[in-house]
């Protein structure tokens, strides 16, 4: 099993879910944070007063997969988030030893669907 976790605009998160839920995946988890790469920021006018904007808004989602679905949810998610531009965000994907459904005491791959 692989644990993808993806960084990408706040405004392409529907995008995600619906590029996984076509490629089959239908569980994920979401959070807003906030962060800089490349971006470095931005800086914006309020009221004639320049200010730096030096953490932007992201969504980080959490997406556990069977090792056999990995390259279909990590194109799903490029699918839904690439536009070319610097921010689109990031993927990094990292192994996961066990998954456990508490309600029943399934483990490994059967937990996850």
């Amino acid at each position: 099993m692989k644990r993808i976790e993806a960084f990408v605009r706040m405004n392409r998160l529907e995008e995600v879910k619906a590029s996984l839920e076509e490629v089959g995946i239908r569980g994920m988890s979401c959070e807003q944070v906030r962060g800089y790469g490349r971006q470095q920021g931005r800086t914006d006018k309020y009221r004639g007063s320049t200010y730096a904007l030096n953490l932007l808004p992201k969504m980080r989602i959490e997406v556990v997969v069977p090792d056999d679905q990995l390259d279909d949810a990590i194109d799903a998610i490029i699918k839904a988030t690439h536009t070319g531009e610097i921010g689109d965000g990031k993927i990094f994907v990292t192994e996961v030893l066990d998954a456990i459904r508490i309600r029943t005491g399934e483990r490994g791959d059967t937990a996850l669907t």
